[in-house]
This record gives structure tokens, C-alpha cells and sequence, in this order.
């Protein structure tokens, strides 16, 4: 399932995701001229830093969400171009020095497949770089959300709900990984856990893309009652004495070679 996410209010709302993908690409070890994949590419800023890094390669973004391409056509240039394309649909062969990613494929259910398609896409010598989110992730807003969820008005929309993420241990995704003959292998946890500066920011990172999948769920007529119980819940549960409010944030780091 892919969900239509708002690209503008993406950018205004993942400073802790563009944190973490800047860390990434500043521990890459790139010749410049890579083919580069970035698989969920988002608003497009960070594929923009990428092809930064590659003059004489070139880079790909692709996202299964029409509105966050919309707004990375603004990064396209000679190097650098985006396609809307679903993860789950990749069907490239022997074409990428390195499949990127920051904090996009804990909304791919089947890692088996995905790791299959990756490693078909990669060259001989090609690298995995992946980060997303792992088991302990996001606890107080999943907590409330199925709090939310049971509640007798709304639990009607969710008899055949199928859960967005999958966010596993560092030791199960080891073992999925392990299954390829994917070589260098490293599988590592973090801990990214943080405060938002106020509860309006957190507000803006609940709003998109994290009750996404939920409202879609729902009648209009119901729309804002869930969101206004679950935001105004967070903000209860995480608020600080200082005024920023706190989430945890446990992120798997996957890196192997073809």
C-alpha cells in the first residue's frame, strides 16, 4: 500500500530525518562518478546532495508519492533526475554503484523482496547503505495511536487495517540480510531518540507523515476528532518542563557489498 503524503509540509516537518541522512552521505567514501539509487527519495533535498558528490556519475530518487516528487523536481539537474516509482516495483539489473537510503524502507513490509531487487540492481562491487526504523521506534506515539485506534468511534475503521511499518530487531534484520550473498555485511542499531523543540513542531511531524496511513482510514467527518486526540495525547505524554517534547528514535544502519 503507498500513501499520499503533502511534499511541502514534508519539508517543513523532517529535520530529524534530514539529520540523519546528512550523516550518511558524510560517511560515504565516493569516487564521483557513482550511479546512485536513493530509494525514497522525499522532498528530494538530500538525492540533491548526492549528485553533489558525483559530477562525473549520476543519481536517481525515486518515491511511490506523487506530491514529495513534485516538489524534488525543483533539485533536477544534468546528473540528478526523480521518478515516481514504488519500492516494492523496482526492476533494475546491474545499473547502481550504490542503493541509498534514509528513513524510507521500515514502510517496506517485504525485505526479502526488497533485498532481492536491491541486489540485482547493484553492480558487481555495488554498496547498500540503509537507514530506518528499527524496534523501540517512535513508542510513546504508537502507543497512543492504537489507544486511538480501539476507541469505540473509530474502531471501526480499522477491522482490516494492515500495519504501514515494519520495524524489526537489529538481530532479525541480520538474519534477513544474511540470506543474500551480500558480502562486508554490517547491521547496526542507534539510538536517535529526540526532543522536538516545541510541542507545535512535534505537532508538524505527526501530522505528516506519521498519522498518514491512519487518516486515510477514516471518513472526513472523523478526520480531525482522531487527529486532535492523538496530537493532543503526545503532547500530555512527551512534554518536557523545558517546553520541547521527547520521542525515541531507534534506527537499524545496514551496510553490504555485491
Amino acid at each position: 500500500m503507498t500513501y499520499e503524503f503533502d511534499g511541502r509540509k514534508y519539508e517543513e516537518s523532517s529535520a530529524h530525518q534530514k539529520e540523519w541522512g546528512e550523516r550518511l552521505i558524510a560517511e560515504l567514501s565516493l569516487r564521483g562518478d557513482e550511479r546512485i539509487l536513493d530509494l525514497g527519495c522525499g522532498d528530494g533535498r538530500l538525492t540533491a546532495q548526492l549528485a553533489e558528490l558525483v559530477p562525473e556519475g549520476s543519481v536517481l530518487g525515486i518515491d511511490a508519492c506523487g506530491g514529495m516528487i513534485e516538489v524534488a523536481q525543483k533539485y533536477q539537474k544534468e546528473n540528478l533526475s526523480f521518478l515516481l516509482l514504488d519500492i516494492n516495483s523496482l526492476d533494475f539489473e546491474d545499473e547502481f554503484d550504490l542503493v541509498f537510503s534514509n528513513a524510507t524502507v521500515h514502510w517496506v513490509k517485504d525485505h526479502n523482496g526488497l533485498l532481492r531487487k536491491v541486489w540485482r540492481s547493484l553492480r558487481n562491487d555495488g554498496a547498500v547503505r540503509f537507514n530506518f526504523a528499527g524496534a523501540g521506534n517512535c513508542s510513546h506515539f504508537l502507543t497512543i495511536v492504537k489507544t486511538a485506534m480501539t476507541k469505540p468511534h473509530y474502531a471501526k475503521y480499522f477491522f482490516d487495517f494492515v500495519w504501514p511499518w515494519f520495524m524489526p530487531t537489529m538481530e532479525e534484520y541480520e538474519t534477513i540480510v544474511r540470506q543474500f550473498p551480500f558480502r562486508d555485511i554490517r547491521v547496526w542499531t542507534e539510538n536517535a531518540d529526540r526532543y522536538f523543540s516545541d510541542s507545535k513542531t512535534m505537532t508538524r511531524w505527526i501530522e505528516q507523515p506519521s498519522l498518514v496511513p491512519f487518516l486515510k482510514c477514516i471518513d472526513q467527518s472523523d478526520k480531525q476528532s482522531f487527529r486532535d486526540f492523538v496530537v493532543q495525547r503526545m503532547i500530555e505524554e512527551t512534554h518536557q518542563d523545558n517546553g520541547t517534547c521527547f520521542e525515541t528514535f531507534r534506527r537499524i544502519n545496514v551496510y553490504a557489498r555485491k
